[in-house]
């Protein structure tokens, strides 16, 4: 890339401050004026939410400050209300119009709405207070890896909470039949009654004092469908192999909210796991552009997927690299450090993106 000064150097936008957006920007600061714009001014660890809520963690956060001062990147403290791809400009709720190069849109996703009673995992914080006016009953509806985790915590913490735990499918539909005996079996010993088989369209048909909601992920891509940029039928922004937008190339989409795929994976599951690789892709892809380069097409496999069953129990499941289990499995403590070394290793590698980018292509799995 040819060398800048501060005055011309290109500038990227990036919305959202998540595990996606945030390595994207720490990725691209020594190649562009990188600005980050979100409404908070700390990183949380979503994989983490389920601790906070049951109260194994007071706090599951980090000063962004921490990761953007020894990058240089600005942090614009407002929330995106608007992006014009014509013009290459993002206004704010404060009145901003701020100008691009390129943007990286990094928003993410939520758990699909289902009536003000129910708790999710982005209300954790409120549920872990209820909580603590117990005893009672809570159900946690939703049988993949996020309701198991909840589950499995609120019942080893939670010891005078009843806790239930409801799936329209089968509870770990992603495991083998052995590894799904192994989570079902440990959720059990922890005292969870499980109800399987019966779809739940609303909190208010659940019998328990709390609910808590964890049966879908959808994105937030309402602000990317309001600029025009097409979506697919699950409500994800479509890419290309570089993660830009299918048609703006000038908007690069990466984490829960892209569309996005891989020669080996297939199409990608929202995950963590998924969403820092993206994210580390679309700051290289911009990189080969502002060097006159193709960028390369994202290359991805998954190799595992880690829950945690408590503080002392855990399942690691080795899957393919389209996201199908393999026969290996592993329980017990040793799965309960790896899933703890591996929720480690998102911040480390965040932390050392912040100090040392150029570590991070050579890291496994990042572009």
């Amino acid at each position: 890339m040819t060398t800048h000064s501060s005055g011309d150097r290109p500038h990227v936008l990036v919305l959202g401050a998540g595990y996606a957006g945030l390595m994207a920007a720490l990725r691209l600061a020594p190649h562009a004026r990188v600005s980050l714009v979100d409404p908070s001014d700390r990183f949380t660890e979503r994989v983490r939410l389920h601790e906070l809520a049951a109260g194994v963690r007071p706090d599951v956060s980090h000063p962004l400050s921490h990761f953007l001062r020894p990058a240089g990147i600005e942090h614009i403290a407002a929330r995106a209300t608007g992006i014009d791809p014509a013009t290459r400009t993002v206004t704010t709720d404060d009145g901003r119009r701020l100008p691009y190069d390129r943007l990286v849109y990094a928003l993410g996703s939520r758990t699909a709405p289902a009536g003000e009673r129910a708790h999710t995992a982005e209300t954790a914080a409120g549920l872990s207070k209820r909580l603590q006016d117990g005893p009672g009953s809570v159900a946690v509806v939703g049988g993949g890896l996020t309701g198991i985790e909840l589950a499995a915590e609120l019942a080893e913490s939670r010891p005078e909470w009843r806790v239930s735990l409801h799936s329209e499918g089968r509870v770990g539909s992603g495991f083998t039949p052995r590894a799904r005996d192994h989570a079902l079996g440990v959720l059990r010993a922890r005292g969870v009654r499980i109800e399987q088989g019966r779809r739940i369209a609303e909190p208010d048909s659940v019998d328990a004092d709390e609910v808590v909601w964890a049966a879908s992920m959808v994105p937030n891509t309402e602000l990317a469908a309001a600029a025009g940029l097409p979506l697919d039928p699950s409500g994800r922004v479509r890419v290309d192999g570089a993660l830009r937008s299918t048609a703006f190339p000038e908007v690069y989409v990466a984490g829960d909210a892209a569309a996005a795929s891989s020669a080996r994976a297939g199409a990608l599951r929202m995950a963590c796991a998924t969403a820092m690789p993206m994210g580390s892709h679309a700051a290289a892809s911009i990189i080969s552009e502002f060097r006159g380069r193709e960028p390369r097409t994202f290359d991805y496999g998954f190799l595992t997927q880690c829950v945690s069953l408590g503080r002392r129990e855990g399942l690691v499941q080795f899957v393919r690299a389209d996201d199908s289990p393999r026969d290996r499995f592993l329980t017990g403590r040793p799965a309960a450090r790896v899933k703890e070394q591996v929720v480690r290793s998102t911040v480390g590698l965040l932390r050392i993106a912040a100090r040392r980018p150029w570590v991070i292509p050579l890291t496994p799995g990042m572009s």
